[in-house]
């Protein structure tokens, strides 16, 4: 069988997502794996770059988008011819981005299955692109089975009326930790550490955060460090007014994440809603306890991660769960096997996707037209995948 895993974003999470998830199926008895990347992809510049079999351009910018675009009809055509060498049985696309319905499109010739793995079903404030949301939904009216990193996507899908009825389209996909390269960092002097990551988005919580910060006690020794890209707010400079804490407002490259864990004693998310995080993820593996509030799939998430402390996303709740992280003992686990974590989510998402879209029917339709007016029938499908 010949897999295509493709994501064509530049940076975050999503390229390496698309990375982990080939790597993870390679080297399998009678699977062939091609993976597609865009050539700009921060993840290929690395030293430790990838293998990627069928890097493409896409764009910088909202210009080269245009670009990209006006330009779509001639671009399906040299995609097409890019695919007819390969001829994949299956296709994953690991993160929807704007231009996939570019392959979705030049795949339906070579009778595909077609996966997406859906990371967000609704916007979250502030995030994204203008008509992400109607782009991502075209793209799963034209997949086989959609795979969900957790139960909270599943029901938003079904709601939408993406997930069938009954929803048996739907494939659980748990999001297995990210693996970074940690320094060793044998001296833990000084006062707790509390690193708060990612992008920094009104959803994030960060007003939240830092009410919590001022509730608590005056002789809290404590050092928080708020690390991310997005624009400046009155939550980050009320966060700049705390004791201890320092604001850094920029982009992480993809070499300083692991510096950033190796600094932590825990991760703290005060989202205010979440699907799932990869940053959680990424910390359990590193053995750091989460602070996280109990808001989307969050709760899911966490609920069985031994060092995890979830609160109510009230500035009482989690000033509770800072001051009950601190009167514990500091605890920092053995750092996960990822790469382990990742073959055996690759294992149950391969066992689902045979139930979702068996190899015998050829080319899946999925109960809905895709964009290019073919019309469609019903699937056999199944909820599938196995919880860690």
């Amino acid at each position: 069988m010949k897999i295509l895993v493709w994501q064509w974003g530049r940076r975050g999470a999503g390229p390496r997502f698309g990375a982990c998830l080939a790597a993870a199926l390679r080297g399998r008895p009678g699977i062939e794996v091609v993976l597609s990347l865009c050539r700009d992809a921060e993840i290929m510049a690395g030293t430790d770059a990838p293998v990627c079999e069928m890097p493409v351009r896409t764009y910088r910018g909202m210009a080269t988008f245009l670009l990209r675009v006006a330009t779509a009809p001639v671009a399906l055509l040299l995609l097409m011819a890019r695919l007819r060498r390969v001829r994949p049985d299956l296709a994953i696309c690991a993160m929807p981005g704007p231009l996939d319905l570019l392959m979705a499109l030049a795949l339906r010739p070579f009778g595909t299955r077609l996966v997406v793995v859906v990371h967000e079903a609704e916007a979250h404030p502030g995030d994204g692109f203008p008509f992400q949301m109607l782009l991502q939904r075209l793209l799963c009216r034209c997949a086989g089975g959609l795979a969900v990193l957790c139960t909270h996507v599943g029901t938003q899908l079904a709601n939408q009326g993406l997930a069938g009825r009954p929803p048996t389209r739907l494939i659980r996909f748990e999001h297995p930790p990210f693996g970074f390269d940690m320094p060793d960092l044998d001296c833990r002097a000084g006062p707790p550490r509390l690193l708060c990551f990612g992008r920094l988005l009104p959803y994030k919580g960060l007003d939240l955060l830092a009410g919590a910060l001022a509730l608590l006690p005056p002789d809290t020794d404590i050092a928080v460090r708020i690390v991310g890209c997005g624009p400046e707010s009155p939550a980050l400079a009320a966060l700049r007014r705390c004791t201890g804490v320092i604001v850094e407002n920029r982009w992480v490259p993809e070499i300083e994440i692991g510096s950033l864990l190796a600094w932590s004693d825990a991760l703290i998310l005060p989202y205010r809603e979440a699907s799932q995080s990869g940053v959680a993820a990424a910390a359990l593996a590193a053995g750091r306890p989460v602070i996280a509030t109990r808001v989307g799939g969050l709760r899911e998430q966490l609920s069985n991660a031994p060092l995890a402390v979830m609160c109510e996303p009230e500035v009482p709740s989690l000033s509770d769960a800072i001051q009950l992280w601190l009167q514990a003992p500091r605890q920092i686990a053995p750092r996960f096997d990822s790469t382990t974590a990742w073959r055996q989510a690759a294992t149950d998402l391969m066992v689902a996707i045979e139930v979702v879209l068996p190899a015998k029917l050829g080319h899946p339709v999925t109960g809905s037209a895709c964009p290019n007016g073919s019309p469609a029938g019903k699937t056999i499908t199944a909820f599938g995948g196995r919880r860690q």
